[in-house]
């Protein structure tokens, strides 16, 4: 595994929305145990290692099988949680979820720093990343964030591919 800051150097992907319900109730519900089986419309499954907090650890297995490990690297209350994310004993992605307050209203921004050409230089990997990572994982991020409103309104499981399929979950 790389270090982070070398991951952190290149690119990102974030989405941010607005949060349809309380701060407690958004922390609740993306803090709870197996809670990618709520609101996460490519999860077939997530099942808890070790729960919960900071070295938290979780199996999410995509709906096309895909098998991933999330493990928690910092945990902070109704503030959000970073993560490492990826398949067992392979390279790793850094996820950032944050929550923030603006205007009275509740947002939630994720923000993925893919492991995907981490060790080409920029120029070589501009036109990939640029073409179809950043419109992919903007679509994943927008179905995830989506599920969680779904949830918080509905208090129902997001359906299975809800707001579409993804070429890379479904």
């Amino acid at each position: 595994m790389r270090d982070l800051n070398n991951i952190k150097d290149k690119w990102k992907v974030y989405y941010e929305e607005k949060i349809n319900s309380s701060l407690d109730s958004l922390w609740d519900l993306i803090s709870s145990p197996s809670n990618l089986e709520k609101f996460h419309p490519f999860c077939k499954s997530n099942k808890i290692i070790k729960w919960p907090g900071e070295h938290s650890s979780d199996e999410l297995i995509y709906l096309n099988g895909l098998t991933f490990i999330r493990k928690f690297k910092s945990w902070d209350k109704n503030k959000g949680y970073s993560l490492l994310i990826g398949e067992k004993d392979k390279e790793q992605s850094y996820v950032v979820w944050e929550i923030t307050k603006k205007n009275e209203s509740i947002y939630l921004k994720i923000t993925v720093y893919p492991y995907f050409l981490q060790n080409m230089p920029k120029i070589i990997s501009f036109f990939p990343y640029k073409f179809i990572v950043i419109p992919a994982l903007e679509s994943y991020l927008k179905s995830v964030i989506g599920g969680i409103n779904y949830y918080l309104k509905t208090k129902k499981r997001v359906p299975k591919n809800y707001f579409g399929e993804h070429k890379w979950f479904s």
